[in-house]
């Protein structure tokens, strides 16, 4: 089948929005020309800074035809609504069929249309994609009314090899392209995918952002090899670098051993930051003053006129760092405090210096909780947010706790202090590690549910896709560092002391609008998605928290792991076995009466054996699981529940629930509802699927 060719040439389109870009353009035009009834494959998109290209193979040349029947008025109607009829289905009369049915005889219309031709469906679609594409942010440019994310050059269009004729606000579609834009300017006549490719890569052009990607790490550390150094893997910077440049040439450069000094992450991040650089490392693991920068193009000299220019800025930037790094540690960091009540941290919740004193008072009523030195931990959050103000964190905000630890350790602190510094904001992702030094722990859980509570208070929760304030993040992290450390954290009850204690001093009367149970769900709700990814059932964990009130993490968590092990027992599926029996007819019962069956059953009203029998079985069974709940032993709280699968089948065999005497129903199903009370001490049974 024919073959789809488009190609949208503009100035550069930012690295960061190229993947996006690429994936929403075959989106869009795939969902386009299924809906003009175009079935597509092997829809590949591609992008490179200036170009956003699409191929579809094996598309039909038309859609196909389409067959409608349209009913129409009674043959006996008045000629005026007959003839609208007909030039609203577009037919004549002869072309009607007459139809009858209890009403009486009917025209109808049969309407055959042809499928329109695949160029055509192109033409109209492609500008309404342009037109409508998602950019994060576009412009116009000139006179034109067309918004893209740069100015467009060119529209290359082609079907089975033939231009599809369009134009989009002037520029008209045809089958020419161009290369590299200082190595291959020159125009290219081109028909289809194959040939575009191959001549593009003739004009310097490396179409696939993947492969520019691995060319660049390959040839990175084979220069890297060459020189006995290894590089600093950035992935981030690796997929940037490849959407700068289409055809990439890896050089190296240096820069004046005497910036060595500087602290690492300061020389990483400055010459990543401003130059798109690659840091090395020597053979005994220290950076080096060698550093890897990607060039778009090959130049004459081999690129020793690129890396020269690029030393140059690299030794201006670096000294900037270094000014910076002699005056920050000039002022000691206590002494920073102050400037930190001149920081606002949230036009409702104050300043950075307000929130700095929050932390500190959650983080040692959190300290004594985890067994945490209160006093080093109170010192820690002092100091945690004091490199804000620094010239360092000013100019690279990504070094925020790292340059604080560096100045703390100048300034005199205790590792412990120095290291909450650097790693209370971890972790910032799902891959980020989790700290495990417990004043560091006190720190980052007081910073993070800080942010929760107080942006909790002036109802500024996530909505939907939209998270202004990375609050999920937020309580993921407090989630991974909880239970990545086997912490016994009641979160209502810091929620609590929270509302107490610090909620008033929050401006504007935040405190009246925070609500601790919705904050506890939207835990939940995290912690749902954190044991999904990690592997766990489902609707084991809905089976436990359904139990509703669980603020405990690791508790929560130690329930759903046992339920999962005991119900992979042959107890485990006696007790689901026999809790379902039971259930199902309390729910069919409580469902006919309107109302739950919770009472104490009456023991003088249990006159069968199986029945008084059941009743003692669970009285035991209540006992004992009731002692192993209390020791944290959910499995053994389990298996003496599950002892009740016997008197259960029995009671069931020889005991009429819905027997002639109410007082006897009733009886029995409160005698029914004992066994669901007792599994809803570990978990909602009902909740579990049947495997």
């Amino acid at each position: 089948m024919p073959e789809l060719l488009i190609e949208l040439l503009s100035e550069e389109i930012p690295a960061r929005m190229q993947e996006r870009a690429a994936e929403d353009f075959r989106k869009l035009m795939t969902e386009g020309l299924e809906q003009a009834g175009l079935e597509s494959e092997g829809a590949r998109a591609f992008v490179t800074p200036r170009r956003l290209t699409l191929s579809i193979d094996e598309l039909p040349g038309a859609a196909p035809d389409t067959r409608e029947e349209r009913k129409g008025p009674r043959t006996d109607a008045p000629s005026a609504a007959v003839e609208g009829f007909l030039r609203q289905a577009g037919v004549s009369l002869d072309q009607c069929v007459v139809e009858e049915d209890r009403k009486g005889s009917f025209y109808v219309a049969h309407i055959q249309r042809p499928g329109r031709a695949t160029p055509d469906i192109v033409a109209t679609l492609l500008p309404e994609v342009m037109r409508k594409f998602p950019w994060p942010k576009s412009m116009r440019w000139g006179s034109g009314q067309l918004r893209w994310i740069r100015p467009l050059h060119s529209v290359l269009a082609t079907f089975d090899g033939q231009v599809i004729d369009l134009t989009i606000d002037g520029i008209r579609s045809g089958h020419v392209t161009r290369g590299h834009r200082f190595m291959a300017p020159q125009p290219i006549k081109v028909r289809r995918f194959e040939d575009y490719e191959r001549k593009l890569r003739d004009a310097w052009v490396m179409l696939d952002g993947g492969e520019r990607a691995e060319t660049i790490r390959g040839e990175a550390r084979t220069l890297a090899f060459a020189k006995g150094l290894r590089v600093v893997e950035d992935e981030g910077l690796l997929k940037e670098t490849a959407g700068l440049v289409e055809w990439p040439v890896v050089l190296m450069g240096s820069f004046d051993k005497q910036f060595l000094s500087l602290p690492p992450e300061v020389i990483i991040t400055s010459i990543r930051s401003h130059q798109k650089c690659f840091a090395l490392r020597d053979p005994d693991g220290g950076l080096s003053n060698h550093y890897l920068l990607v060039s778009n193009m090959i130049a004459r000299d081999g690129g020793k006129g690129i890396a020269a220019g690029n030393d140059r800025v690299i030794a201006a930037r670096l000294a900037d760092a270094r000014f910076f790094w002699d005056q920050d540690r000039r002022t000691p960091l206590h002494d920073l405090l102050p400037k930190l009540d001149h920081v606002t941290f949230h036009a409702k919740l104050g300043s950075q210096g307000e929130r700095v004193r929050r932390i500190e008072a959650l983080t040692a009523t959190i300290a004594e909780n985890i067994g945490a030195d209160v006093e080093t931990a109170r010192r820690a959050a002092q100091l945690s947010k004091a490199d804000l103000v620094t010239g360092m964190v000013g100019e690279f905000p990504e070094l925020q706790g790292m340059m604080g630890h560096y100045y703390a350790i100048e300034d005199g602190s205790n590792l412990a202090v120095a290291s909450a510094v650097r790693d209370h904001y971890k972790p910032q992702g799902p891959t980020d590690m989790v700290p495990a030094a417990p004043v560091t722990l006190a720190v980052a859980i007081a910073d993070k549910l800080d942010t929760l509570i107080s942006f909790w208070a002036i109802e500024e929760k996530p909505t939907g896709s939209k998270d202004p304030f990375a609050l999920r993040r937020a309580a993921l992290g407090i989630i991974r560092l909880v239970l990545d450390n086997g912490l016994r954290l009641r979160l209502l009850s810091l929620m609590e002391w929270y509302r107490k204690r610090l909620l008033p001093s929050l401006p504007r009367g935040a405190s009246g609008n925070f609500d601790a149970a919705n904050l506890l769900d939207f835990f939940a709700d995290r912690l749902k998605v954190h044991l999904r990814s990690e592997g766990a059932r489902h609707d084991l964990i809905d089976a436990v928290f359904a139990l509703g009130g669980q603020d405990d993490l690791t508790l929560m968590v130690k329930r759903v792991e046992a339920l999962a092990r005991f119900l992979d027992s042959d107890d485990g599926q006696n007790l689901l076995a026999g809790v379902r029996r039971a259930s199902n007819i309390l729910k069919i019962e409580e469902k006919k009466d309107g109302r739950r069956h919770d009472g104490v059953p009456d023991k003088n009203l249990l006159v069968q054996g199986e029945e008084k029998a059941l009743a003692s079985a669970i009285d035991r069974a209540e006992a004992q699981a009731k002692v192993a709940i209390a020791n944290e032993d959910f499995e053994a709280a389990m298996r003496a529940i599950a002892k009740l699968r016997s008197p259960v089948d029995a009671f069931f065999d020889k005991v009429t629930v819905n027997a002639d005497d109410p007082s006897f129903r009733e009886n029995r199903l409160r005698l029914l509802n004992r066994i669901r009370a007792a599994t809803l001490a570990v978990a909602d049974f009902a909740r579990i699927e049947r495997t």
